[in-house]
């Protein structure tokens, strides 16, 4: 089952897409590109905010909907000590990355946001990954894969990189990039319903 009133989502992502259609949310995907620099002394926390209520006001003044269809946007951090781990510039930067994050526990800070007519609204999830010990081999063969490329960390939970994570303890869908039941909490706000509906 579907929802019967359709979102604007303001992401590229086709993990963002994926768990839409999951809970049963028809969407049309829209551009909002915006620079994704942190601020200086911008916490994690307040960096991925920032970045999804932006990424969403920006959708809505560029899409203008005859229908005022909300719309929705999300950011992703990963966060080891405090620091953001953006995406691989190159394979040697996603290997610095995973061995960073290779045998330690870092959390995974997403926004997601919603533009409405009636403003908007956003919720966060956080959650905390351990992975296992990764050898450079092993970091070296995973970039070979092409999954980290374009992944903050330079990992996919839901891809190969799932046999290093020993322990996850938060929202799995948070991880990949949109967490459904923060989501869905804001499409109710809106009028928006999931499939149970």
């Amino acid at each position: 089952m579907k929802s019967e009133r359709p979102i604007q989502l303001a992401s590229s992502s086709p993990r963002r897409r994926e768990l839409l259609r999951q809970i049963g949310v028809s969407f049309r995907v829209i551009g909002a590109d915006l620079d994704e620099t942190a601020l200086q002394g911008e916490s994690p926390l307040a960096y991925v905010s920032r970045l999804a209520q932006a990424k969403a006001q920006a959708g809505w003044e560029r899409s203008r909907d005859s229908d005022g269809a909300p719309v929705l946007a999300a950011d992703t951090a990963v966060v080891l000590d405090g620091r953001i781990l953006g995406k691989p510039a190159d394979m040697n930067d996603a290997i610095a990355m995973l061995l960073e994050l290779s045998g330690r526990t870092h959390e995974v800070v997403t926004a997601v946001a919603l533009r409405s007519s009636a403003g908007i609204e956003s919720k966060v999830s956080r959650s905390a990954v351990t992975f296992r010990s990764i050898d450079p081999r092993e970091a070296r063969a995973y970039w070979e894969t092409g999954e980290p490329c374009d992944k903050a960390g330079a990992y996919a939970i839901q891809g190969y990189a799932a046999i290093f994570i020993v322990d996850l303890q938060g929202s799995y869908s948070g991880v990949m990039g949109l967490p459904l039941f923060e989501t869905a909490a804001l499409l109710e706000t809106a009028g928006v319903t999931c499939w149970q509906r």
